[in-house]
């Protein structure tokens, strides 16, 4: 399981690191500061799913509180939403190894 929460977790990273190279290419090419924001790619990669998770939170009872939630999420940079978790994820993944320290009679 926590190889599968790992693997999981770098993925994220890792698209998360794609991420800042592309606000980064085009900040360079605009000559100014460019963050695209979560909703912007998700709009960008498969809009129908976007829609359909507003159609969603519409027909819930909290639907207006979990909209406002989520439209401030998708405001965020995109790098930071995916990238976070992903070093969470891969964080809770690691394999725990047991520190042993030597002392000075050790050695």
């Amino acid at each position: 399981m926590r190889l599968f929460i790992r693997l999981i977790g770098t993925w994220l990273f890792a698209l998360a690191v794609v991420l800042v190279i592309v606000d980064g290419t085009r900040s360079l090419a605009a000559s100014e500061l460019v963050i695209t924001a979560l909703g912007q790619v998700w709009q960008d990669v498969h809009p129908q799913s976007l829609e359909g998770l507003r159609a969603f939170l519409a027909s819930r009872l909290f639907g207006p509180l979990l909209e406002q939630g989520v439209d401030a999420l998708l405001g965020f940079p995109a790098w930071a939403v995916i990238g976070v978790p992903g070093l969470l994820l891969a964080y809770a993944g690691r394999s725990r190894r047991s520190r042993t320290f030597l002392t000075q009679d050790g050695i």
